[in-house]
């Protein structure tokens, strides 16, 4: 692990112009740089780039973050790759540490489950090379399917004895435990039984690979034929592993795919490897599973452009049609690639060269809808009512499609080809898309329960980063418009000083806590709730030893009260912005990505308005956001008592409606002392 003193001394030397400038062409405006985004194209340039903060922002797709964040998203890198990639760049040593025995027995069941996956991995590798039973049966094998030594290692390709416990001993023996070994489903523990056995004895082993490059899983092929054994078996879902989140490949293939702005989608292990072999390296695989919204939003991450490769086998192309229809709604560019009658991506990769692969490509494919319309007209034939029925298929395709121009593009195509009048198909577009508006939001229950942790959640260390159940970071909280303003104001001016009662100085950030830990408020999104905890626990690595000196300022040289002023100011916002960057550099891309766009600043006041600074507006400003957020929470409490007062008028409980009324009146006289201090001019005591 690098260690703090590191990570500092990088942080310190990027320079988040020069660091940008490797890849965007800047020019000045104002105190700023400006230029193209790199992550989505545009023509009028919006993306923005603050020397004096330290951090660039697109304010038109929202990407940004600091000179760290900016590799980890422009070269698809980890944290810590992008830290190293920052450290050669301006040649700083980088030192790691050892973990500590408490840190090593601190460590989660992810990390554990993480750990014994790799070490399962070298030993499946091992077998392959440096066995007998490897070489003669594994690697036999894949030389057979034709596969090169290079496209083996690439992908981490491996063999598991015949024997019936040869992993699960030796991992044992090593230290592991056989819970372990059972939860994450390297070895099966028969009911009744005392011993356990591996679960993938005598067979060739693809590990599946998670964005970071950490192994959660696993597919094994059996060699020998047999009825009674499946031909493939996979890692059952554990918690470094949801099937629907993963695609086998992405890992290898996301820098590709980010620079030819597309991914191929196929089905299984040997196509992806056939192809990359083929030199095409921009492809993924769902792994035999109907494609799920997990795997859509990982592949979104990198490219909007899907091209599926089908063999031609119609009943498997009418199976896998409803997963397309969700990479519509998602907004991504579908084409549709049919290969010639007997081929599939792997056997038709390995007849082409990348060039030839290319030609072919382009050369036959097609945009979905078309392909789906030709597709079904085909089966439909002259039958009225099985053209209706196709109609309104594609009709409910076109009409998940988010994007207002596309959508008539095809309408209009569509038109054509069945034959039917435009402003029809508009009009039963238009009706399809009022009926799914009014049916509310798509409710991804069962995604959500089958894997509760998407892509989006994994941290840039590898690290999976759990969502509380029920709840989702992108999902807008109760009280968001009330609860984000104050939290920017504690990431943005967390240790400025607010107030002081002759005794304590109360600076932004315990002030905020404080207030809201006497009413017993939290925040209801997570986020943010984890951002103030945090705050309120590093500020005293940042906060001046003694406050109260600091404010007397005893400890400042100067010769007149002004100059004693300004330099106290500049002095704590010194200790403030490094506050502030403890948030822009935070590992979690989520907290430091919220942090950019806390302190982000689209546009400025002129030097001429005379209004006054949100510095100078401080303490008002926080007292009214807290306000705000106490006023927003009663009047929602208020509500609520006036539902459940009508439910027991209804029934007539006289009980429960004295309870209510009582209770009621209580939050409403609260209500008028907010209301109260809401329209009252605060005095800032500073």
């Amino acid at each position: 692990m690098i260690d703090q003193q590191t990570i500092d001394r990088i942080m310190d030397a990027a320079d988040i112009v020069e660091v940008v400038s490797d890849f965007v062409s800047l020019r000045k405006r104002g105190v700023n740089y400006i230029g193209l985004c790199p992550f989505h194209d545009e023509k009028t340039p919006s993306f923005s780039v603050s020397p004096s903060k330290g951090i660039c922002k697109c304010f038109s797709c929202g990407k940004g973050g600091t000179a760290v964040h900016f590799i980890m998203e422009h070269e698809q890198m980890t944290y810590y790759e992008a830290l190293r990639y920052l450290a050669r760049k301006y040649n700083i040593e980088i030192r790691e540490r050892e973990l500590s025995e408490k840190e090593k027995a601190a460590k989660s069941l992810r990390e554990e489950m993480l750990l014994i996956n790799e070490y399962a991995q070298d030993f499946f590798v091992d077998s392959l090379w440096n066995t007998d039973e490897g070489r003669n049966v594994g690697l036999a094998y894949f030389y057979e399917r034709g596969f090169r030594d290079d496209i083996i290692r690439k992908f981490g390709l491996g063999y598991s004895p015949e024997a019936r416990d040869a992993l699960s001993q030796k991992a044992i023996k090593s230290g592991y435990k056989k819970e372990l070994l059972v939860n994450t489903g390297l070895s099966i523990e028969r009911e009744g039984a005392s011993s356990i056995a591996d679960r993938f004895r005598g067979r060739v082993m693809f590990p599946v690979y998670s964005l970071s490059g950490k192994v959660v899983a696993f597919g094994g092929r059996v060699l020998r034929t047999s009825d009674k054994v499946a031909k493939y078996v996979n890692s059952p879902e554990s918690e470094i592993y949801h099937k629907s989140n993963t695609l086998y490949g992405i890992y290898q293939a996301k820098s590709s795919i980010v620079k030819n702005d597309n991914c191929f989608l196929v089905e299984g292990y040997t196509d992806v490897l056939s192809m990359h072999q083929a030199g095409i390296p921009n492809v993924v695989a769902s792994s035999g599973t109907s494609l799920t919204l997990g795997q859509i939003r990982q592949i979104h991450r990198f490219t909007q452009n899907v091209t599926l490769l089908y063999d031609g086998d119609a009943a498997g192309i009418k199976a896998s049609l409803r997963g397309i229809d969700l990479l519509l709604e998602e907004g991504i560019n579908v084409k549709v690639v049919l290969l010639p009658d007997g081929d599939d991506p792997d056997s038709f990769s390995k007849k082409q060269s990348a060039e030839s692969f290319a030609r072919y490509i382009g050369e036959h494919e097609t945009d979905f809808i078309t392909f789906k319309t030709r597709l079904l007209l085909g089966e439909a034939g002259a039958d009225p009512m099985r053209r209706a029925a196709l109609i309104g298929d594609i009709v409910r395709s076109i009409s998940v499609i988010p994007d207002d121009i596309a959508r008539s593009v095809y309408i209009k195509e569509c038109s054509r080809m069945m034959e039917m009048r435009e402003d029809v198909l508009m009009q039963t577009v238009t009706k399809e898309r009022i009926k799914r508006a009014e049916s509310g939001p798509r409710q991804d229950y069962v995604q959500r329960e089958a894997a509760p942790h998407t892509a989006a959640d994994e941290h840039p260390s590898g690290e999976v980063m759990a969502v509380p159940d029920g709840e989702s970071e992108n999902t807008p909280a109760p009280f968001e418009a009330y609860e984000y303003p104050l939290v920017r104001l504690v990431v943005k001016y967390g240790l400025t000083p607010v107030c002081y009662d002759g005794e304590e100085l109360t600076d932004v950030v315990t002030f905020v806590v404080r207030e809201l830990e006497s009413d017993e408020i939290k925040f209801q999104n997570p986020l943010y709730d984890r951002i103030v905890k945090e705050a309120m626990e590093v500020s005293g690595q940042y906060r001046p030893a003694d406050k109260e000196k600091l404010f007397l300022f005893e400890e400042v040289d100067a010769s007149s009260e002004r100059e004693k002023i300004a330099t106290w100011k500049e002095y704590v916002g010194k200790l403030n912005r490094n506050f502030t960057r403890h948030f822009l550099n935070h590992a979690e891309e989520a907290i430091s990505t919220a942090a950019v766009d806390m302190i982000s600043e689209k546009y400025r006041l002129s030097r001429k308005n005379t209004v006054k600074s949100e510095e100078e507006r401080l303490f008002s400003l926080v007292k009214r956001s807290i306000t705000e957020l106490k006023d927003a929470i009663i009047t929602a409490k208020i509500k609520e008592l006036g539902d459940r007062l009508k439910t027991a008028y209804k029934k007539h409980d006289q009980e429960q409606i004295r309870a209510v009324l009582e209770e009621l009146n209580q939050y409403k006289a609260i209500k008028t002392l907010l209301s109260k201090a809401l329209g009252e001019r605060i005095i800032n005591p500073m």
